[in-house]
């Protein structure tokens, strides 16, 4: 797909992190962007900004957790510019789940699976059939992790069993969208090679009081700086994409029609090879020892 001046492309979770980076390198491009996201405050923000140098913006506040407003974003967006060429899935949140996977509170799992993985569903059921209906080429982004979509950190385990299932979405949606033969692609991303500075470490500022803790945490929530300081006080230093390198990787994925969005890792590469082989050989999940012990 060639991305060109004029097409609009759609961005979940665009008031910051990868969502924003993406919507400016989109604009960037001379695409109109339409921003969504759950924090209006940000999202006014963000979409200020891009205005301010020069880009086509619409924003609309969405939990993208809740349906309707999913469609209705849909509606908003064909309503303002008339089509959608890209559609980047990427809100999400982590789940603040503490201890044990029988310890979970199911709410943890509930707001977890509403934005990361109904979210996405709700995406593509709000925005692909007029994207196909319209013939024009088009492309659909739905944002992954490593963690799940590659092989699960057990100590986040709820994100990381949506971010699975983000995957498998993913490729059902790309073998639908091929025996329609539909002039719509679609990928898998996988951010990084690295660490990203991004707000999920403080995805509890936006949980809705329908998903509420039923019990105060044991611990008070870590944030990325203090879970920086913990790693370099252990004498580990920790590598950070910038999110813009993100961005350029989506960009260049689309153009390319692209399914994988993996940047090349030696790291991930080596959690592929280990979880295959070890379904291959039926053997036990080896490669999750170094967290078994702990």
């Amino acid at each position: 797909m060639e991305l060109t001046e004029g097409q609009v492309a759609v961005v979940t979770g665009a008031a910051s992190g990868i969502g924003l980076a993406m919507a400016r390198r989109f604009a960037a491009d001379g695409l109109k962007v339409v921003l969504a996201d759950v924090e209006e405050s940000a999202l006014d923000k963000a979409a200020s900004d891009l205005r301010a140098d020069g880009a086509d913006v619409h924003a609309r506040v969405v939990d993208v957790g809740v349906r309707q407003q999913v469609l209705d974003l849909a509606e908003s967006a064909y309503d303002t510019y008339g089509a959608v060429h890209v559609l980047c899935n990427n809100a999400g949140v982590g789940s603040g789940a503490e201890g044990r996977m029988w310890e979970h509170e199911p709410n943890d799992w509930q707001w977890a699976f509403a934005v990361n993985v109904w979210g996405v569903f709700h995406g593509i059921q709000a925005f692909v059939p007029r994207m196909i209906k319209s013939g024009q080429p088009g492309h659909v982004v739905n944002t992954s992790s490593g963690d799940g979509g590659i092989a699960p950190l057990p100590t986040a385990s709820v994100y990381a069993v949506t971010k699975a299932a983000v995957v498998t979405m993913t490729e059902s949606l790309y073998a639908h969208l091929r025996a329609e033969h539909a002039r719509v692609g679609a990928s898998v991303l996988f951010p990084g090679p690295h660490m990203l500075r991004t707000g999920l470490w403080e995805s509890h500022r936006n949980r809705p009081d329908r998903y509420a803790k039923e019990r105060p945490r044991r611990t008070p929530y870590r944030s990325l700086d203090q879970w920086e300081t913990a790693m370099k006080d252990a004498g580990k230093e920790v590598a950070f994409t910038p999110v813009e390198e993100v961005a350029d990787h989506v960009v260049d994925g689309i153009r390319a029609d692209r399914f994988w969005l993996l940047p090349e890792s030696e790291h991930s590469d080596d959690q592929i090879r280990a979880r295959a082989r070890s379904m291959l050989d039926r053997a036990n999940p080896s490669y999750l020892e170094s967290f078994i012990l702990d």
